[in-house]
């Protein structure tokens, strides 16, 4: 079986109740997550080696390369973060080179998973392209000196032309971060609604006018506040586990899709994310 799961966000227990509740072996089933696997949790470098241990392969999330940035000193820790324990980890070297080795757009089982979303611009065979050049960057000798030029919100469009960090910082902004979309295409990082009308003159991203990805399974965590959405065509499964939700899990393989999920005990106070 081949399952999908939403940001566990260093959240081990939940994680381990929700392998037991499905009868997950590594031997027999598969496991990608879909980003945000530390931070605001218990248990970031638990949870971690748990899911090296199984085999899972993931996509990056904001948390994860935010933790990437933090242990490479080209970002500081924020107050509510809780990687410390990771970070003085006799293995942290080897838990963060698996991590860095993770990729930021993949397919499975014709779903293309990402954390965030895509921008309207682009069509699946775009996603995966652009995820690999952000994962070869990672892979190389380059990837400390790149980190501090990740952070931003500008450019706020896609534009084929776009070279360097700003090409990068675009793609990672919208794989990683991305919710609404304006008119344009332009990426909004202010509004954080979920299931009820989008801010005047937003719309969520799967929703934009035109998307030349519409049509293609995709699956997503990231949105917490808007909780599951369980599509032919689309899967959000950030549940908020870390804000004392749910983590939810989603069966993909051989047409037939099943939706697991677990309660977790509230880490974090809502609203600091």
């Amino acid at each position: 079986m081949k399952w999908l799961i939403g940001d566990i966000q260093g959240c081990r227990p939940a994680l381990e109740r929700l392998l037991a509740l499905v009868d997950f072996s590594p031997s027999r089933d598969e496991l990608h997550c879909l980003g945000d696997l530390v931070n605001r949790g218990p248990d970031s470098a638990g949870t971690l080696r748990r899911l090296i241990e199984l085999g899972a392969s993931n996509v990056l999330g904001n948390h994860d390369l935010h933790l990437l940035a933090v242990a490479a000193g080209a970002r500081p820790a924020h107050r509510s973060d809780t990687l410390t324990e990771l970070l003085a980890a006799p293995d942290a070297p080897l838990l963060l080179d698996w991590l860095r080795g993770q990729a930021l757009t993949r397919q499975v089982e014709g779903w293309l998973l990402v954390h965030a979303g895509l921008l309207p611009d682009w069509d699946v065979a775009d996603a995966l392209r652009l995820g690999a050049e952000l994962q070869a960057l990672m892979g190389g000798p380059g990837w400390r000196d790149f980190l501090p030029q990740m952070y931003g919100n500008k450019p706020a469009a896609w534009d084929e032309r776009l070279k360097g960090a700003d090409r990068l910082r675009v793609v990672i902004n919208a794989c990683t971060r991305l919710r609404f979309v304006d008119s344009a295409g332009r990426m909004d990082f202010k509004a954080k609604d979920g299931s009820g009308p989008a801010p005047p003159g937003l719309r969520p991203w799967f929703e934009a006018k035109g998307r030349r990805s519409a049509g293609q399974p995709i699956a997503f965590g990231h949105w917490s506040t808007l909780g599951l959405v369980d599509r032919a065509d689309l899967l959000a499964l950030d549940t908020g586990c870390v804000w004392g939700g749910c983590l939810s899990a989603a069966r993909i393989d051989g047409g037939r899709r099943e939706i697991v999920q677990v309660r977790c005990e509230a880490s974090q106070r809502p609203g600091s994310m």
